[in-house]
């Protein structure tokens, strides 16, 4: 019988070195520590922050009393009486708009390498509506229809060119008035230049060029002011009473107010328009940021703003927010 000789089984030991060699390979592969460092900074980050994802989708604005009164405080500090609830009311609407403004300008990356502070990303958000607004040029025929919608804003004041003689209460006493009178029929009919030295010595004009009511109104009083613009031009008419005495008024010239015509205030107009393009482009822009928050005011009454008090010498360093 033939015997065959049995081969001998094949070693693995070179295959199994192999293997591992690879492995070996493998695990020091500097990418391979990059993923495995990666997955743990990521996976950790979730664990600590479970409600990160969550709070990103509604964000939510809080204003407490504390607050409302530190704008109350700001209020003051800037000369002002004390704020009614009303315009509290307005400046934590004030308030909450440059919150949203800022954060939005974070949102768009308007902070990075810039150090000013909230109210100035908040401008930076207002300039990007402005510029928007400012890129339509308007017809003629927008200019117009605006116009015609918004002519009041360009209305015209009356105008008054006058001269007077002042009765002083401190000379004349209770009989200010009775000496006017008096005055008045002596002088009749006369001009002003032959009446002039028949009143009292005046501390300011006694001929005024061109007045407007407003200004009249600062200067001798709102009675006066309407008076005065119901007065006839060309003679003496009087007495009128200010805040400093009796006048008897001679009127050289009255021209009533008026809106002027559209090629007039072409400029104006167009300028106008474009401050309600942007307003309104900066409404909607608002509106829709606003729309991505939840917004907590408190409610606010008197009892609130009582027994408010301004630090001494920190006026400059209140601010109360602009519109």
């Amino acid at each position: 019988m033939k015997l065959f000789p049995i081969a001998p089984e094949p070693s693995t030991e070179p295959v199994d070195d192999m293997v591992n060699s690879k492995w070996q390979n493998v695990l020091r592969e500097p990418l391979l520590h990059f993923l495995v460092v990666g997955c743990v900074l990521f996976g950790g980050y979730h664990f600590l922050n479970p409600g990160q994802e969550e709070a990103a989708e509604a964000q939510e604005i809080v204003l407490t009393k504390d607050d409302v009164r530190q704008l109350a405080i700001s209020w003051l500090a800037q000369g002002r009486s004390a704020p009614t609830p009303e315009q509290i009311i307005g400046l934590a609407e004030q308030k909450v708009t440059q919150e949203i403004l800022f954060r939005e300008a974070v949102a768009l990356g308007l902070d990075r390498d810039d150090e000013v502070v909230k109210r100035r990303l908040a401008q930076k958000m207002d300039f990007l509506a402005a510029d928007v607004a400012t890129l339509q040029e308007p017809t003629t025929e927008q200019l117009k229809t605006w116009f015609s919608v918004n002519s009041g804003r360009f209305a015209l004041p009356a105008h008054a060119s006058f001269r007077h003689l002042y009765f002083s209460p401190d000379k004349h006493g209770k009989a200010a008035r009775v000496a006017a009178d008096a005055a008045l029929a002596r002088i009749g009919g006369r001009p002003p230049e032959e009446a002039a030295a028949v009143g009292d010595p005046f501390m300011f004009q006694s001929h005024y060029r061109n007045a407007t009511p407003e200004q009249m109104a600062k200067e001798f009083g709102p009675a006066f002011s309407e008076a005065l613009f119901q007065l006839t031009p060309g003679k003496w008419e009087g007495p009128i009473q200010s805040g400093y005495g009796w006048h008897l008024v001679w009127v050289d010239a009255m021209e009533p107010g008026r809106v002027p015509a559209f090629t007039e205030v072409i400029p104006s107009v167009k300028a106008g328009w474009i401050e309600d393009q942007y307003r309104e482009i900066r409404r909607i822009a608002l509106d829709e940021m606003r729309s991505r928050y939840v917004v907590t005011v408190p409610e606010i009454d008197a009892t609130d703003l009582r027994d408010l008090r301004v630090p001494a010498g920190a006026g400059a360093q209140f601010e109360v927010p602009t519109q």
